[in-house]
């Protein structure tokens, strides 16, 4: 019974997931996700109370994911200046993921608390690798510092998930060099 009920959990996941992918959080409807697996809009709300819930299952699934692939680039990268272009690279790359674009649909949502804490957490390693390479090119303000440059990702994946005129590798370029001019300061 209980590997029966993650599976179902599982597959109202992947359909929430496609459902914010197809047409962001608007789209994601108890109706909808009933439709999409087959249950009974009574059996949805078994695994999950409000839409905020399901959002906030999400955020701890995919988060973590989501952050360990862009860690994992940091690692690989030299240098501070690297680790930089690393993170705000792998985040741009990662805006066509199914999964991250659940991500992005989130991060652009209005969230509860319980799922802003989710995201906080996940992405706080994060934010630690690139204070630690900020601090590492001396600057006065790292923690700032990286707040500001991860607006300039937000703004970049916005731009991107928005099909702008420009090609999404224009956008990688242009929010790469702004980050790295930016930080050398």
């Amino acid at each position: 019974m209980a590997e029966h009920r993650s599976m179902q959990r599982a597959a109202l996941l992947d359909a929430a997931r496609s459902l914010l992918s197809e047409g962001g959080t608007e789209a994601l409807t108890f109706p909808a996700l009933a439709e999409r697996t087959g249950l009974a809009r009574s059996s949805v709300y078994e695994y999950f109370r409000s839409r905020a819930a399901v959002v906030e299952a999400l955020c701890e699934a995919d988060f973590p994911v989501w952050a360990a692939e862009v860690e994992a680039a940091m690692a690989d990268a030299e240098g501070p200046e690297g680790k930089i272009e690393a993170y705000v690279r792998k985040q741009l790359e990662l805006v066509g993921d199914r999964r991250h674009r659940a991500v992005v649909a989130i991060s652009a949502s209005e969230l509860d608390a319980g799922a802003r804490e989710k995201i906080r957490a996940a992405h706080g390693g994060l934010v630690a690798m690139i204070v630690e390479a900020l601090a590492g090119l001396g600057h006065a303000e790292p923690r700032l510092t990286a707040m500001l440059l991860q607006g300039v990702v937000d703004a970049a994946v916005r731009r991107i998930e928005l099909g702008a005129a420009e090609h999404p590798d224009v956008i990688v370029r242009a929010a790469v060099s702004l980050a790295l001019d930016g930080v050398r300061g």
